[in-house]
């Protein structure tokens, strides 16, 4: 689990990612509700989960993002692996848009399926939705 010490590299890895520092005070919540957490490699954070259980009762993963010099690596499929083992639910949901494939194939080779869409998130970019119960 990330802890507050953790928030600055975990900061820099999303904003390495989208380019900017918007979801801070996003972060440091989840950090601080105990729903972050961090992927570390020789000493060195190189990725985070965030979840929530506020969807329908059942864990939702709302970001998985790992840094992109060690994409490929395995280290998504660690931070899925242990919240699988560590979800407070049996059943979890997560997302990804319909352009984002490298997610999708992360989640289809850690047993997701498919759930279906939402429209409209993204002019023209529909989002898809996973579901795997434990």
């Amino acid at each position: 689990m990330a802890q507050l010490i953790d928030l600055d590299d975990i900061v820099k890895i999303d904003e390495e990612v989208i380019g900017n520092k918007s979801r801070c005070k996003y972060i440091r919540k989840a950090i601080e509700e105990e729903r972050c957490i961090v992927s570390i490699n020789k000493n060195l954070m190189v990725g985070f989960l965030i979840f929530d259980t506020h969807f329908f009762d059942c864990s939702f993963i709302s970001l998985i993002i790992v840094k992109p010099t060690e994409r490929r690596k395995g280290h998504a499929t660690s931070l899925i692996e242990y919240f699988m083992n560590n979800s407070p639910t049996k059943k979890i949901f997560s997302s990804t848009n319909k352009s984002n494939e490298r997610m999708q194939e992360v989640f289809i080779a850690n047993g997701f399926i498919q759930s279906g869409f939402i429209e409209n998130l993204d002019e023209g970019d529909p989002e898809i939705i996973y579901f795997i119960a434990k």
